[in-house]
């Protein structure tokens, strides 16, 4: 058979994007600036233009074997939207053309009733509008030209993650840029954000991921005794790809790369069967575009290699659970990182703003960023000793916090720079970086960018993002104004003083120990740091007059469009609980009851039958695990019943808030007493009686 010759990279990567090369190779040189210089100062194009664009478009993707066009957007479900239209219209000869327009190109038009609302308007009222977003590059995919778009209502109310995370961007920018010119950096014209998401994910053998109804409905197991192996040992970590990952690996790497997704790295983690990938950093608009597109095609992909990809937190119980990394950094127009502090960061005044503004932000917003990774999956993770608890803190590294208590008492730093490391003669030496990384910590600085730990392994990346931008723009905007009426020669001493003061104020956000501790947790409420454990405790923050305040002052929500959200992610918070209870007593109740009586039934017909045999014998053996089964019987019983009725009382329950703590204080209660009692059992059931497949064959079922 002969060897299949694979493209190189170069030519791969991108190929299915209609990237600036393409536009600068197929669009008008007055048409190709004019877009850019639309995109690069935020202002709407002629519809001269557009069309322009759009005809330069269609051939591009009907040269790829594109038929039609979707306008692709994230509506409030975390996920991704597309309704697909065809190029084609009606020829007077009654065939037809393949034609479309700039119209659209700008300005689609979906059913928007189906989609969340949280109230911002009622469910008849259809119209919803999806508007082209010229900053993040159209894409062919599956024989479609897609369009990315942000989703709006009739009213113009945001009905999607791209549009306030557009605004947020704005806002940073201009904070940051006005922040910048005062502190002499004066040639400055804007700041991007700049963002890169590892995404960590399960994979298990497709057919037993169908086996289980948890997994279908769910994205989790709702019960299952451990494996007799699991983590214990380390050795997944980084450990030689198995033939079967690195063939999916590979296959996702040349999917994501054709469609612009610059994959860069790739891991086993942790736990078996999970793994990471880490893209290179992005403009933050594409690279949540990008994470979107990651999820899909880990997805598909693992269907296409026998396998189901699961993306949920919390997959397996008593197994490290997944999150999404989320690396970010400030970077001007002219290539400037913010947040590299050089080789002297005490004498770097600039970096030394922007660390404060960053780390006074997070301070004084710690429980909205809580509330940005707050879900029903999360809740599984945060604080469990295999992610950072749901206190948020800031790591700075030893380096750094010398610097910042030198400059608090007015005492020289005391800094290593750049530290050269020679570790044995036979190997180069390398130069060490300044901040070690601590893997506990919710907001860590890791030497030019922040690493914000929290967010979920199924989350749009959005959210965290939206609140992080807004909550420094604010930071930024009171930094100007406090220094704005200074005059120039009195700036520099009026700089270091509210250095000093932002380090006074906020310095009880910074930790750099371990995070995973009790000592902390009795250390952080010491310091009136927030502890929201769950979605319940978290979302209220999300409607306070501060919160308010926050998001409307800097342009980013609302107050109708942030109640909604409270009002949309209490419900699927409720929502997802109660479908896990459903799916979970019905599995018992058809699956795995049906199993536990059958094997009582072998063990006494077995013990029976040996009694026939020799009638002295002992059947001590046989009794025990009868006994055994028939108590966890009795339990599974009671729990039962109790998880039933009470899954009918919440649903009864018609104030949000108190239907989200009902479903966490007392079905998930239930939940867990079900569980402990079914694992119970589970334990002593050979896997020949069990219905669905087991911890141990779904672990390390790539082996």
């Amino acid at each position: 058979m002969a060897e299949t010759k694979e493209l190189p990279v170069t030519e791969i990567y991108g190929s299915m994007v209609f990237s600036d090369r393409v536009m600068h190779e197929r669009l008008p040189k007055s048409t190709y600036n004019a877009l850019k210089k639309a995109v690069s100062e935020g202002k709407g194009l002629d519809l001269s233009v557009a069309n322009t664009v759009a005809a330069a478009m269609k051939e591009w993707a009907i040269g790829l074997g594109a038929t039609h066009f979707t306008h692709w957007f994230q509506p409030m479900t975390g996920l991704t939207a597309e309704k697909h239209d065809s190029f084609i219209s009606p020829a007077p000869d009654g065939g037809v053309l393949m034609d479309f327009s700039g119209k659209e190109l700008v300005k689609g038009e979906p059913d928007a009733s189906s989609f969340p609302s949280g109230g911002l308007r009622a469910t008849f009222e259809a119209r919803g509008y999806t508007a082209w977003d010229p900053s993040s590059p159209a894409f062919v995919k599956d024989h479609t030209l897609y369009i990315p778009t942000a989703f709006c209502s009739y009213g113009g109310e945001a009905l999607d993650h791209k549009t306030p995370l557009l605004r947020s961007m704005e806002a940073v920018s201009n904070a940051t840029v006005k922040l910048l010119h005062l502190l002499g950096n004066k040639t400055v014209r804007r700041v991007d954000i700049t963002m890169g998401s590892e995404q960590e994910y399960f994979l298990i053998d497709k057919e037993m991921y169908k086996a289980r109804k948890d997994l279908v409905f769910c994205g989790r197991t709702l019960f299952g005794a451990p494996s007799p192996k699991g983590q214990e040992m380390e050795d997944h970590y980084f450990g030689v790809l198995k033939p079967r990952i690195a063939d999916f690996m590979h296959d996702l790497d040349e999917e994501l790369w054709k469609l612009g997704v610059p994959a860069k790295t790739k891991h086993n983690e942790v736990a078996p069967a999970q793994h990471e990938l880490a893209p290179l950093f992005e403009t933050l608009n594409i690279a949540v575009d990008h994470n979107q597109l990651t999820m899909e095609m880990m997805k598909k992909v693992a269907d296409r290699h026998g396998f189901a990809c699961l993306l949920h937190e919390k997959p397996f119980e008593k197994v490290n659970g997944s999150g999404k990394h989320n690396n970010w950094s400030l970077m001007t127009n002219e290539g400037e990182n913010l947040l590299d502090p050089g080789s002297t960061p005490a004498e770097n005044t600039q970096f030394l703003v922007i660390l404060m503004g960053v780390i006074a932000a997070v301070d004084e917003y710690a429980d909205l960023m809580r509330v940005s990774v707050a879900s029903a999956g999360n809740d599984h993770r945060l604080g469990a000793n295999e992610a950072p608890p749901a206190i948020v803190s800031v790591f700075v590294g030893d380096e750094l916090e010398n610097v910042l208590e030198a400059i608090e008492n007015d005492d020289s730093a005391k800094t290593s720079g750049k530290t050269l490391m020679e570790i044995a003669h036979v190997l180069p030496t390398f130069v060490r970086d300044n901040t070690d990384r601590n893997r506990t910590s919710p907001f860590a600085f890791t030497g030019n960018k922040f690493e914000f730990r929290m967010p979920g392994s199924s989350l749009s990346v959005a959210d965290p993002n939206i609140t992080l931008n807004a909550a420094v723009a604010e930071s930024f905007t009171r930094i100007y104004d406090a220094l704005a009426d200074v005059p120039e020669e009195k700036l520099p001493d009026a700089v270091h003083g509210l250095i000093k003061d932002l380090i006074r104020k906020h310095k009880k956000v910074i930790f750099n120990g371990n995070g995973y501790t009790d000592d902390w947790i009795v250390e952080a409420e010491k310091r009136g740091l927030p502890n929201l454990k769950s979605v319940p405790d978290a979302l209220p923050s999300l409607i306070s007059d501060k919160s308010f305040e926050l998001f409307a002052k800097q342009g980013v929500y609302s107050k109708e469009e942030l109640t909604s959200r409270y009002y949309i992610r209490l419900e699927n918070y409720s929502k997802s609980i109660h479908i896990e209870a459903v799916t979970m007593s019905d599995m018992i109740r058809k699956a795995f009851t049906p199993a536990l009586f059958d094997y009582m039934k072998s063990v006494e017909d077995e013990a029976a039958a040996k009694k026939a045999l020799m009638p002295d014998v002992s059947l001590s053996y046989e009794t025990d695990i009868v006994k055994k089964l028939s108590g966890a019987a009795d339990a599974i019983e009671t729990y039962l019943a109790k998880l039933d009725e009470d899954t009918k009382k919440a649903e009864t329950i018609t104030d949000d808030l108190a239907s989200a703590r009902f479903y966490h204080d007392i079905v998930l209660a239930d939940m867990s007493a079900l569980r402990a009692a079914v694992d119970t059992a589970e334990a002593v059931i050979p896997n020949k009686y069990l219905p669905y497949p087991t911890y141990e064959d779904m672990l390390f079922s790539q082996l």
